[in-house]
């Protein structure tokens, strides 16, 4: 497959790959931002503890545990809710990012590097009812095993753009784990959940906030130089 795609078959029958699973969890809602703007779909994703927005889920062990079972499992740790997730909430299979080979020595002068194995990361949608979203948030927050630890947050993605720029062109402008930014286009995309033109309008402002935001690191970075 192109743009290093795999099937889900495909993948699970190469040996020495490490395998994780994400899911994006979504429902439909009614409810309006200030009583007149349309928040349409909730979609959640999360703040890690390395600081980068994410999906929920993790690393998975295809010789102990299918996917699936192993995506559930992940989810229990992270979300303190046992959501079950199947192969047909399965959307897709790629090679992930390379990796920088790790020093297997504190020494700096060690020329001695760990690599390793490449990732396969698996990709899941998953469509629930509002009220487990609220389910899902209460739990996060305050069973959740992992909360404050490997998870800092369950955050909601703005489906909407405000006058200034605000909403989806300010969130996609921050900086996201792996692909999970272009994860989260594409399904907005297939799902119709947006316009591809008003996806493209916030897009093109988030590419400019980018580059405000640039600046304002570089000038804070000139202050601890002074």
């Amino acid at each position: 497959m192109d743009s290093g795609q795999l099937s889900r078959a495909e993948a699970l029958a190469l040996s020495g790959h490490r395998h994780a699973c994400h899911v994006m969890l979504y429902s439909t809602t009614n409810t309006q931002l200030f009583g007149k703007i349309p928040i349409r779909y909730i979609i959640l994703m999360q703040m890690r503890f390395d600081g980068l927005l994410g999906f929920p889920g993790g690393l998975v062990d295809p010789s102990r545990e299918t996917l699936e079972d192993g995506l559930s499992r992940e989810l229990l740790e992270e979300l303190g809710v046992r959501l079950p997730v199947s192969i047909e909430d399965h959307v897709s299979s790629c090679y992930g990012p390379p990796l920088r080979p790790i020093s297997s020595s504190s020494s700096s002068s060690s020329s001695s590097f760990y690599s390793p194995p490449p990732l396969i990361t698996h990709f899941y949608v998953k469509k629930i009812e509002e009220e487990q979203v609220k389910e899902v948030e209460r739990a996060a927050a305050s069973t959740a095993a992992d909360h404050g630890l490997e998870v800092l947050g369950m955050v909601r993605v703005p489906l909407y753009t405000l006058k200034r720029g605000g909403g989806l062109p300010l969130f996609l402008s921050h900086t996201f784990i792996g692909n999970a930014r272009s994860q989260l286009v594409s399904t907005i995309l297939r799902l119709q959940m947006m316009a591809r033109e008003e996806l493209h309008k916030a897009l093109t402002l988030s590419v400019q906030t980018h580059r405000q935001t640039a600046e304002g690191l570089q000038a804070a970075l000139t202050l601890t130089t002074l």
